[in-house]
């Protein structure tokens, strides 16, 4: 019978011990470079395409040191648009915002849902005409510039497409007036499918909201312009002149941002900063090409 020593037993737990410790320093080494790959900016890119609020600012804070962060997206001589479903708002007016946040932009390069419901509905009517339109001044000045004419209450029968947005001026009249129309066989266009619209005291009925209404009166679904459709980034994309394979849409709302830009035909970058979790990231189908802790992290 063999008997074991007590040295031989200390032996053996340290040699136990430190194929323990290096196994755990390389799963330690792999996860890292597996967190750190999957944040790398893939170096096919040549352009993005960014939400804002979640990505740029929440409220009134920006995420991150924004004059560095477009500083750091020159210096990789990426071209950028912004892109948002928030179609109250002129592109002007975004560009006043994002330069009290220290960044300067051209207006070209800010697209909203009220410009692409005027690019769509232009694409149906080149010559452009009268137009019943629910929505604020987003809305009407990216209709007026397409050559329609946005039509009050009073005159709205004479219209040949009706368009929708978010109006917080909204009331029965407008909405009356709209089902008529949609209900007669008008085009029916709509800026967004957002069911809330954040404000500083939480959330508030959004495009979406008074969409439902038209919706469940005519039976007719509107035709979408904003995210997740793909008509917003596509005309984000077509101002960028970059290729679709080379174009990266990066958000924080799945159901939007990743849904519209993977309906585009084009790569998606999560970040962190905004809505959506990591979990939820990951478990995503079809799998976003990449998941960031925020913008700064995804253009290092």
């Amino acid at each position: 019978m063999t008997t074991i020593r007590k040295d031989d037993i200390v032996k053996v737990e340290t040699v136990f011990r430190e194929m323990r410790d290096q196994v755990c320093n390389w799963a330690w080494s792999l996860a890292l470079f597996s967190s750190w790959t999957k944040t790398v900016l893939p170096a096919s890119i040549r352009g993005l395409i960014l939400d804002m609020d979640g990505v740029l600012w929440r409220g009134d804070a920006p995420i991150g040191d924004l004059p560095a962060i477009f500083a750091r997206i020159r210096e990789r001589g990426l071209k950028v648009a912004f892109a948002t479903n928030n179609g109250t708002r002129t592109p002007e007016m975004y560009v006043e915002r994002l330069a009290s946040f220290g960044v300067t932009v051209e207006p070209w390069q800010v697209v909203t849902s009220a410009l692409a419901v005027a690019d769509l509905l232009a694409e149906r009517f080149p010559d452009g005409g009268p137009v019943f339109a629910i929505g604020e001044a987003g809305v009407m000045e990216a209709l007026r510039a397409r050559g329609f004419d946005p039509l009050p209450v009073e005159q709205a029968e004479a219209a040949q497409a009706v368009v929708a947005g978010i109006d917080r001026a909204i009331n029965f009249h407008k909405m009356a007036e709209a089902t008529l129309l949609i209900r007669r066989g008008r085009p029916f266009y709509a800026t967004n499918p957002d069911k809330t619209f954040p404000t500083p005291r939480g959330e508030i009925p959004g495009a979406g909201a008074w969409i439902s209404v038209l919706v469940t009166a005519t039976g007719v679904e509107p035709i979408y312009a904003g995210k997740p459709s793909p008509a917003l980034l596509e005309l984000a994309r077509r101002r960028l002149g970059t290729a679709r394979e080379a174009t990266l849409v990066v958000g924080d709302r799945l159901e939007t941002d990743i849904l519209g830009g993977q309906n585009a035909g084009m790569p998606t970058a999560l970040v962190l900063s905004g809505v959506a979790s990591r979990a939820e990231g990951e478990a995503w189908q079809p799998p976003i090409d990449v998941i960031a802790g925020n913008l700064e992290e995804l253009i290092r």
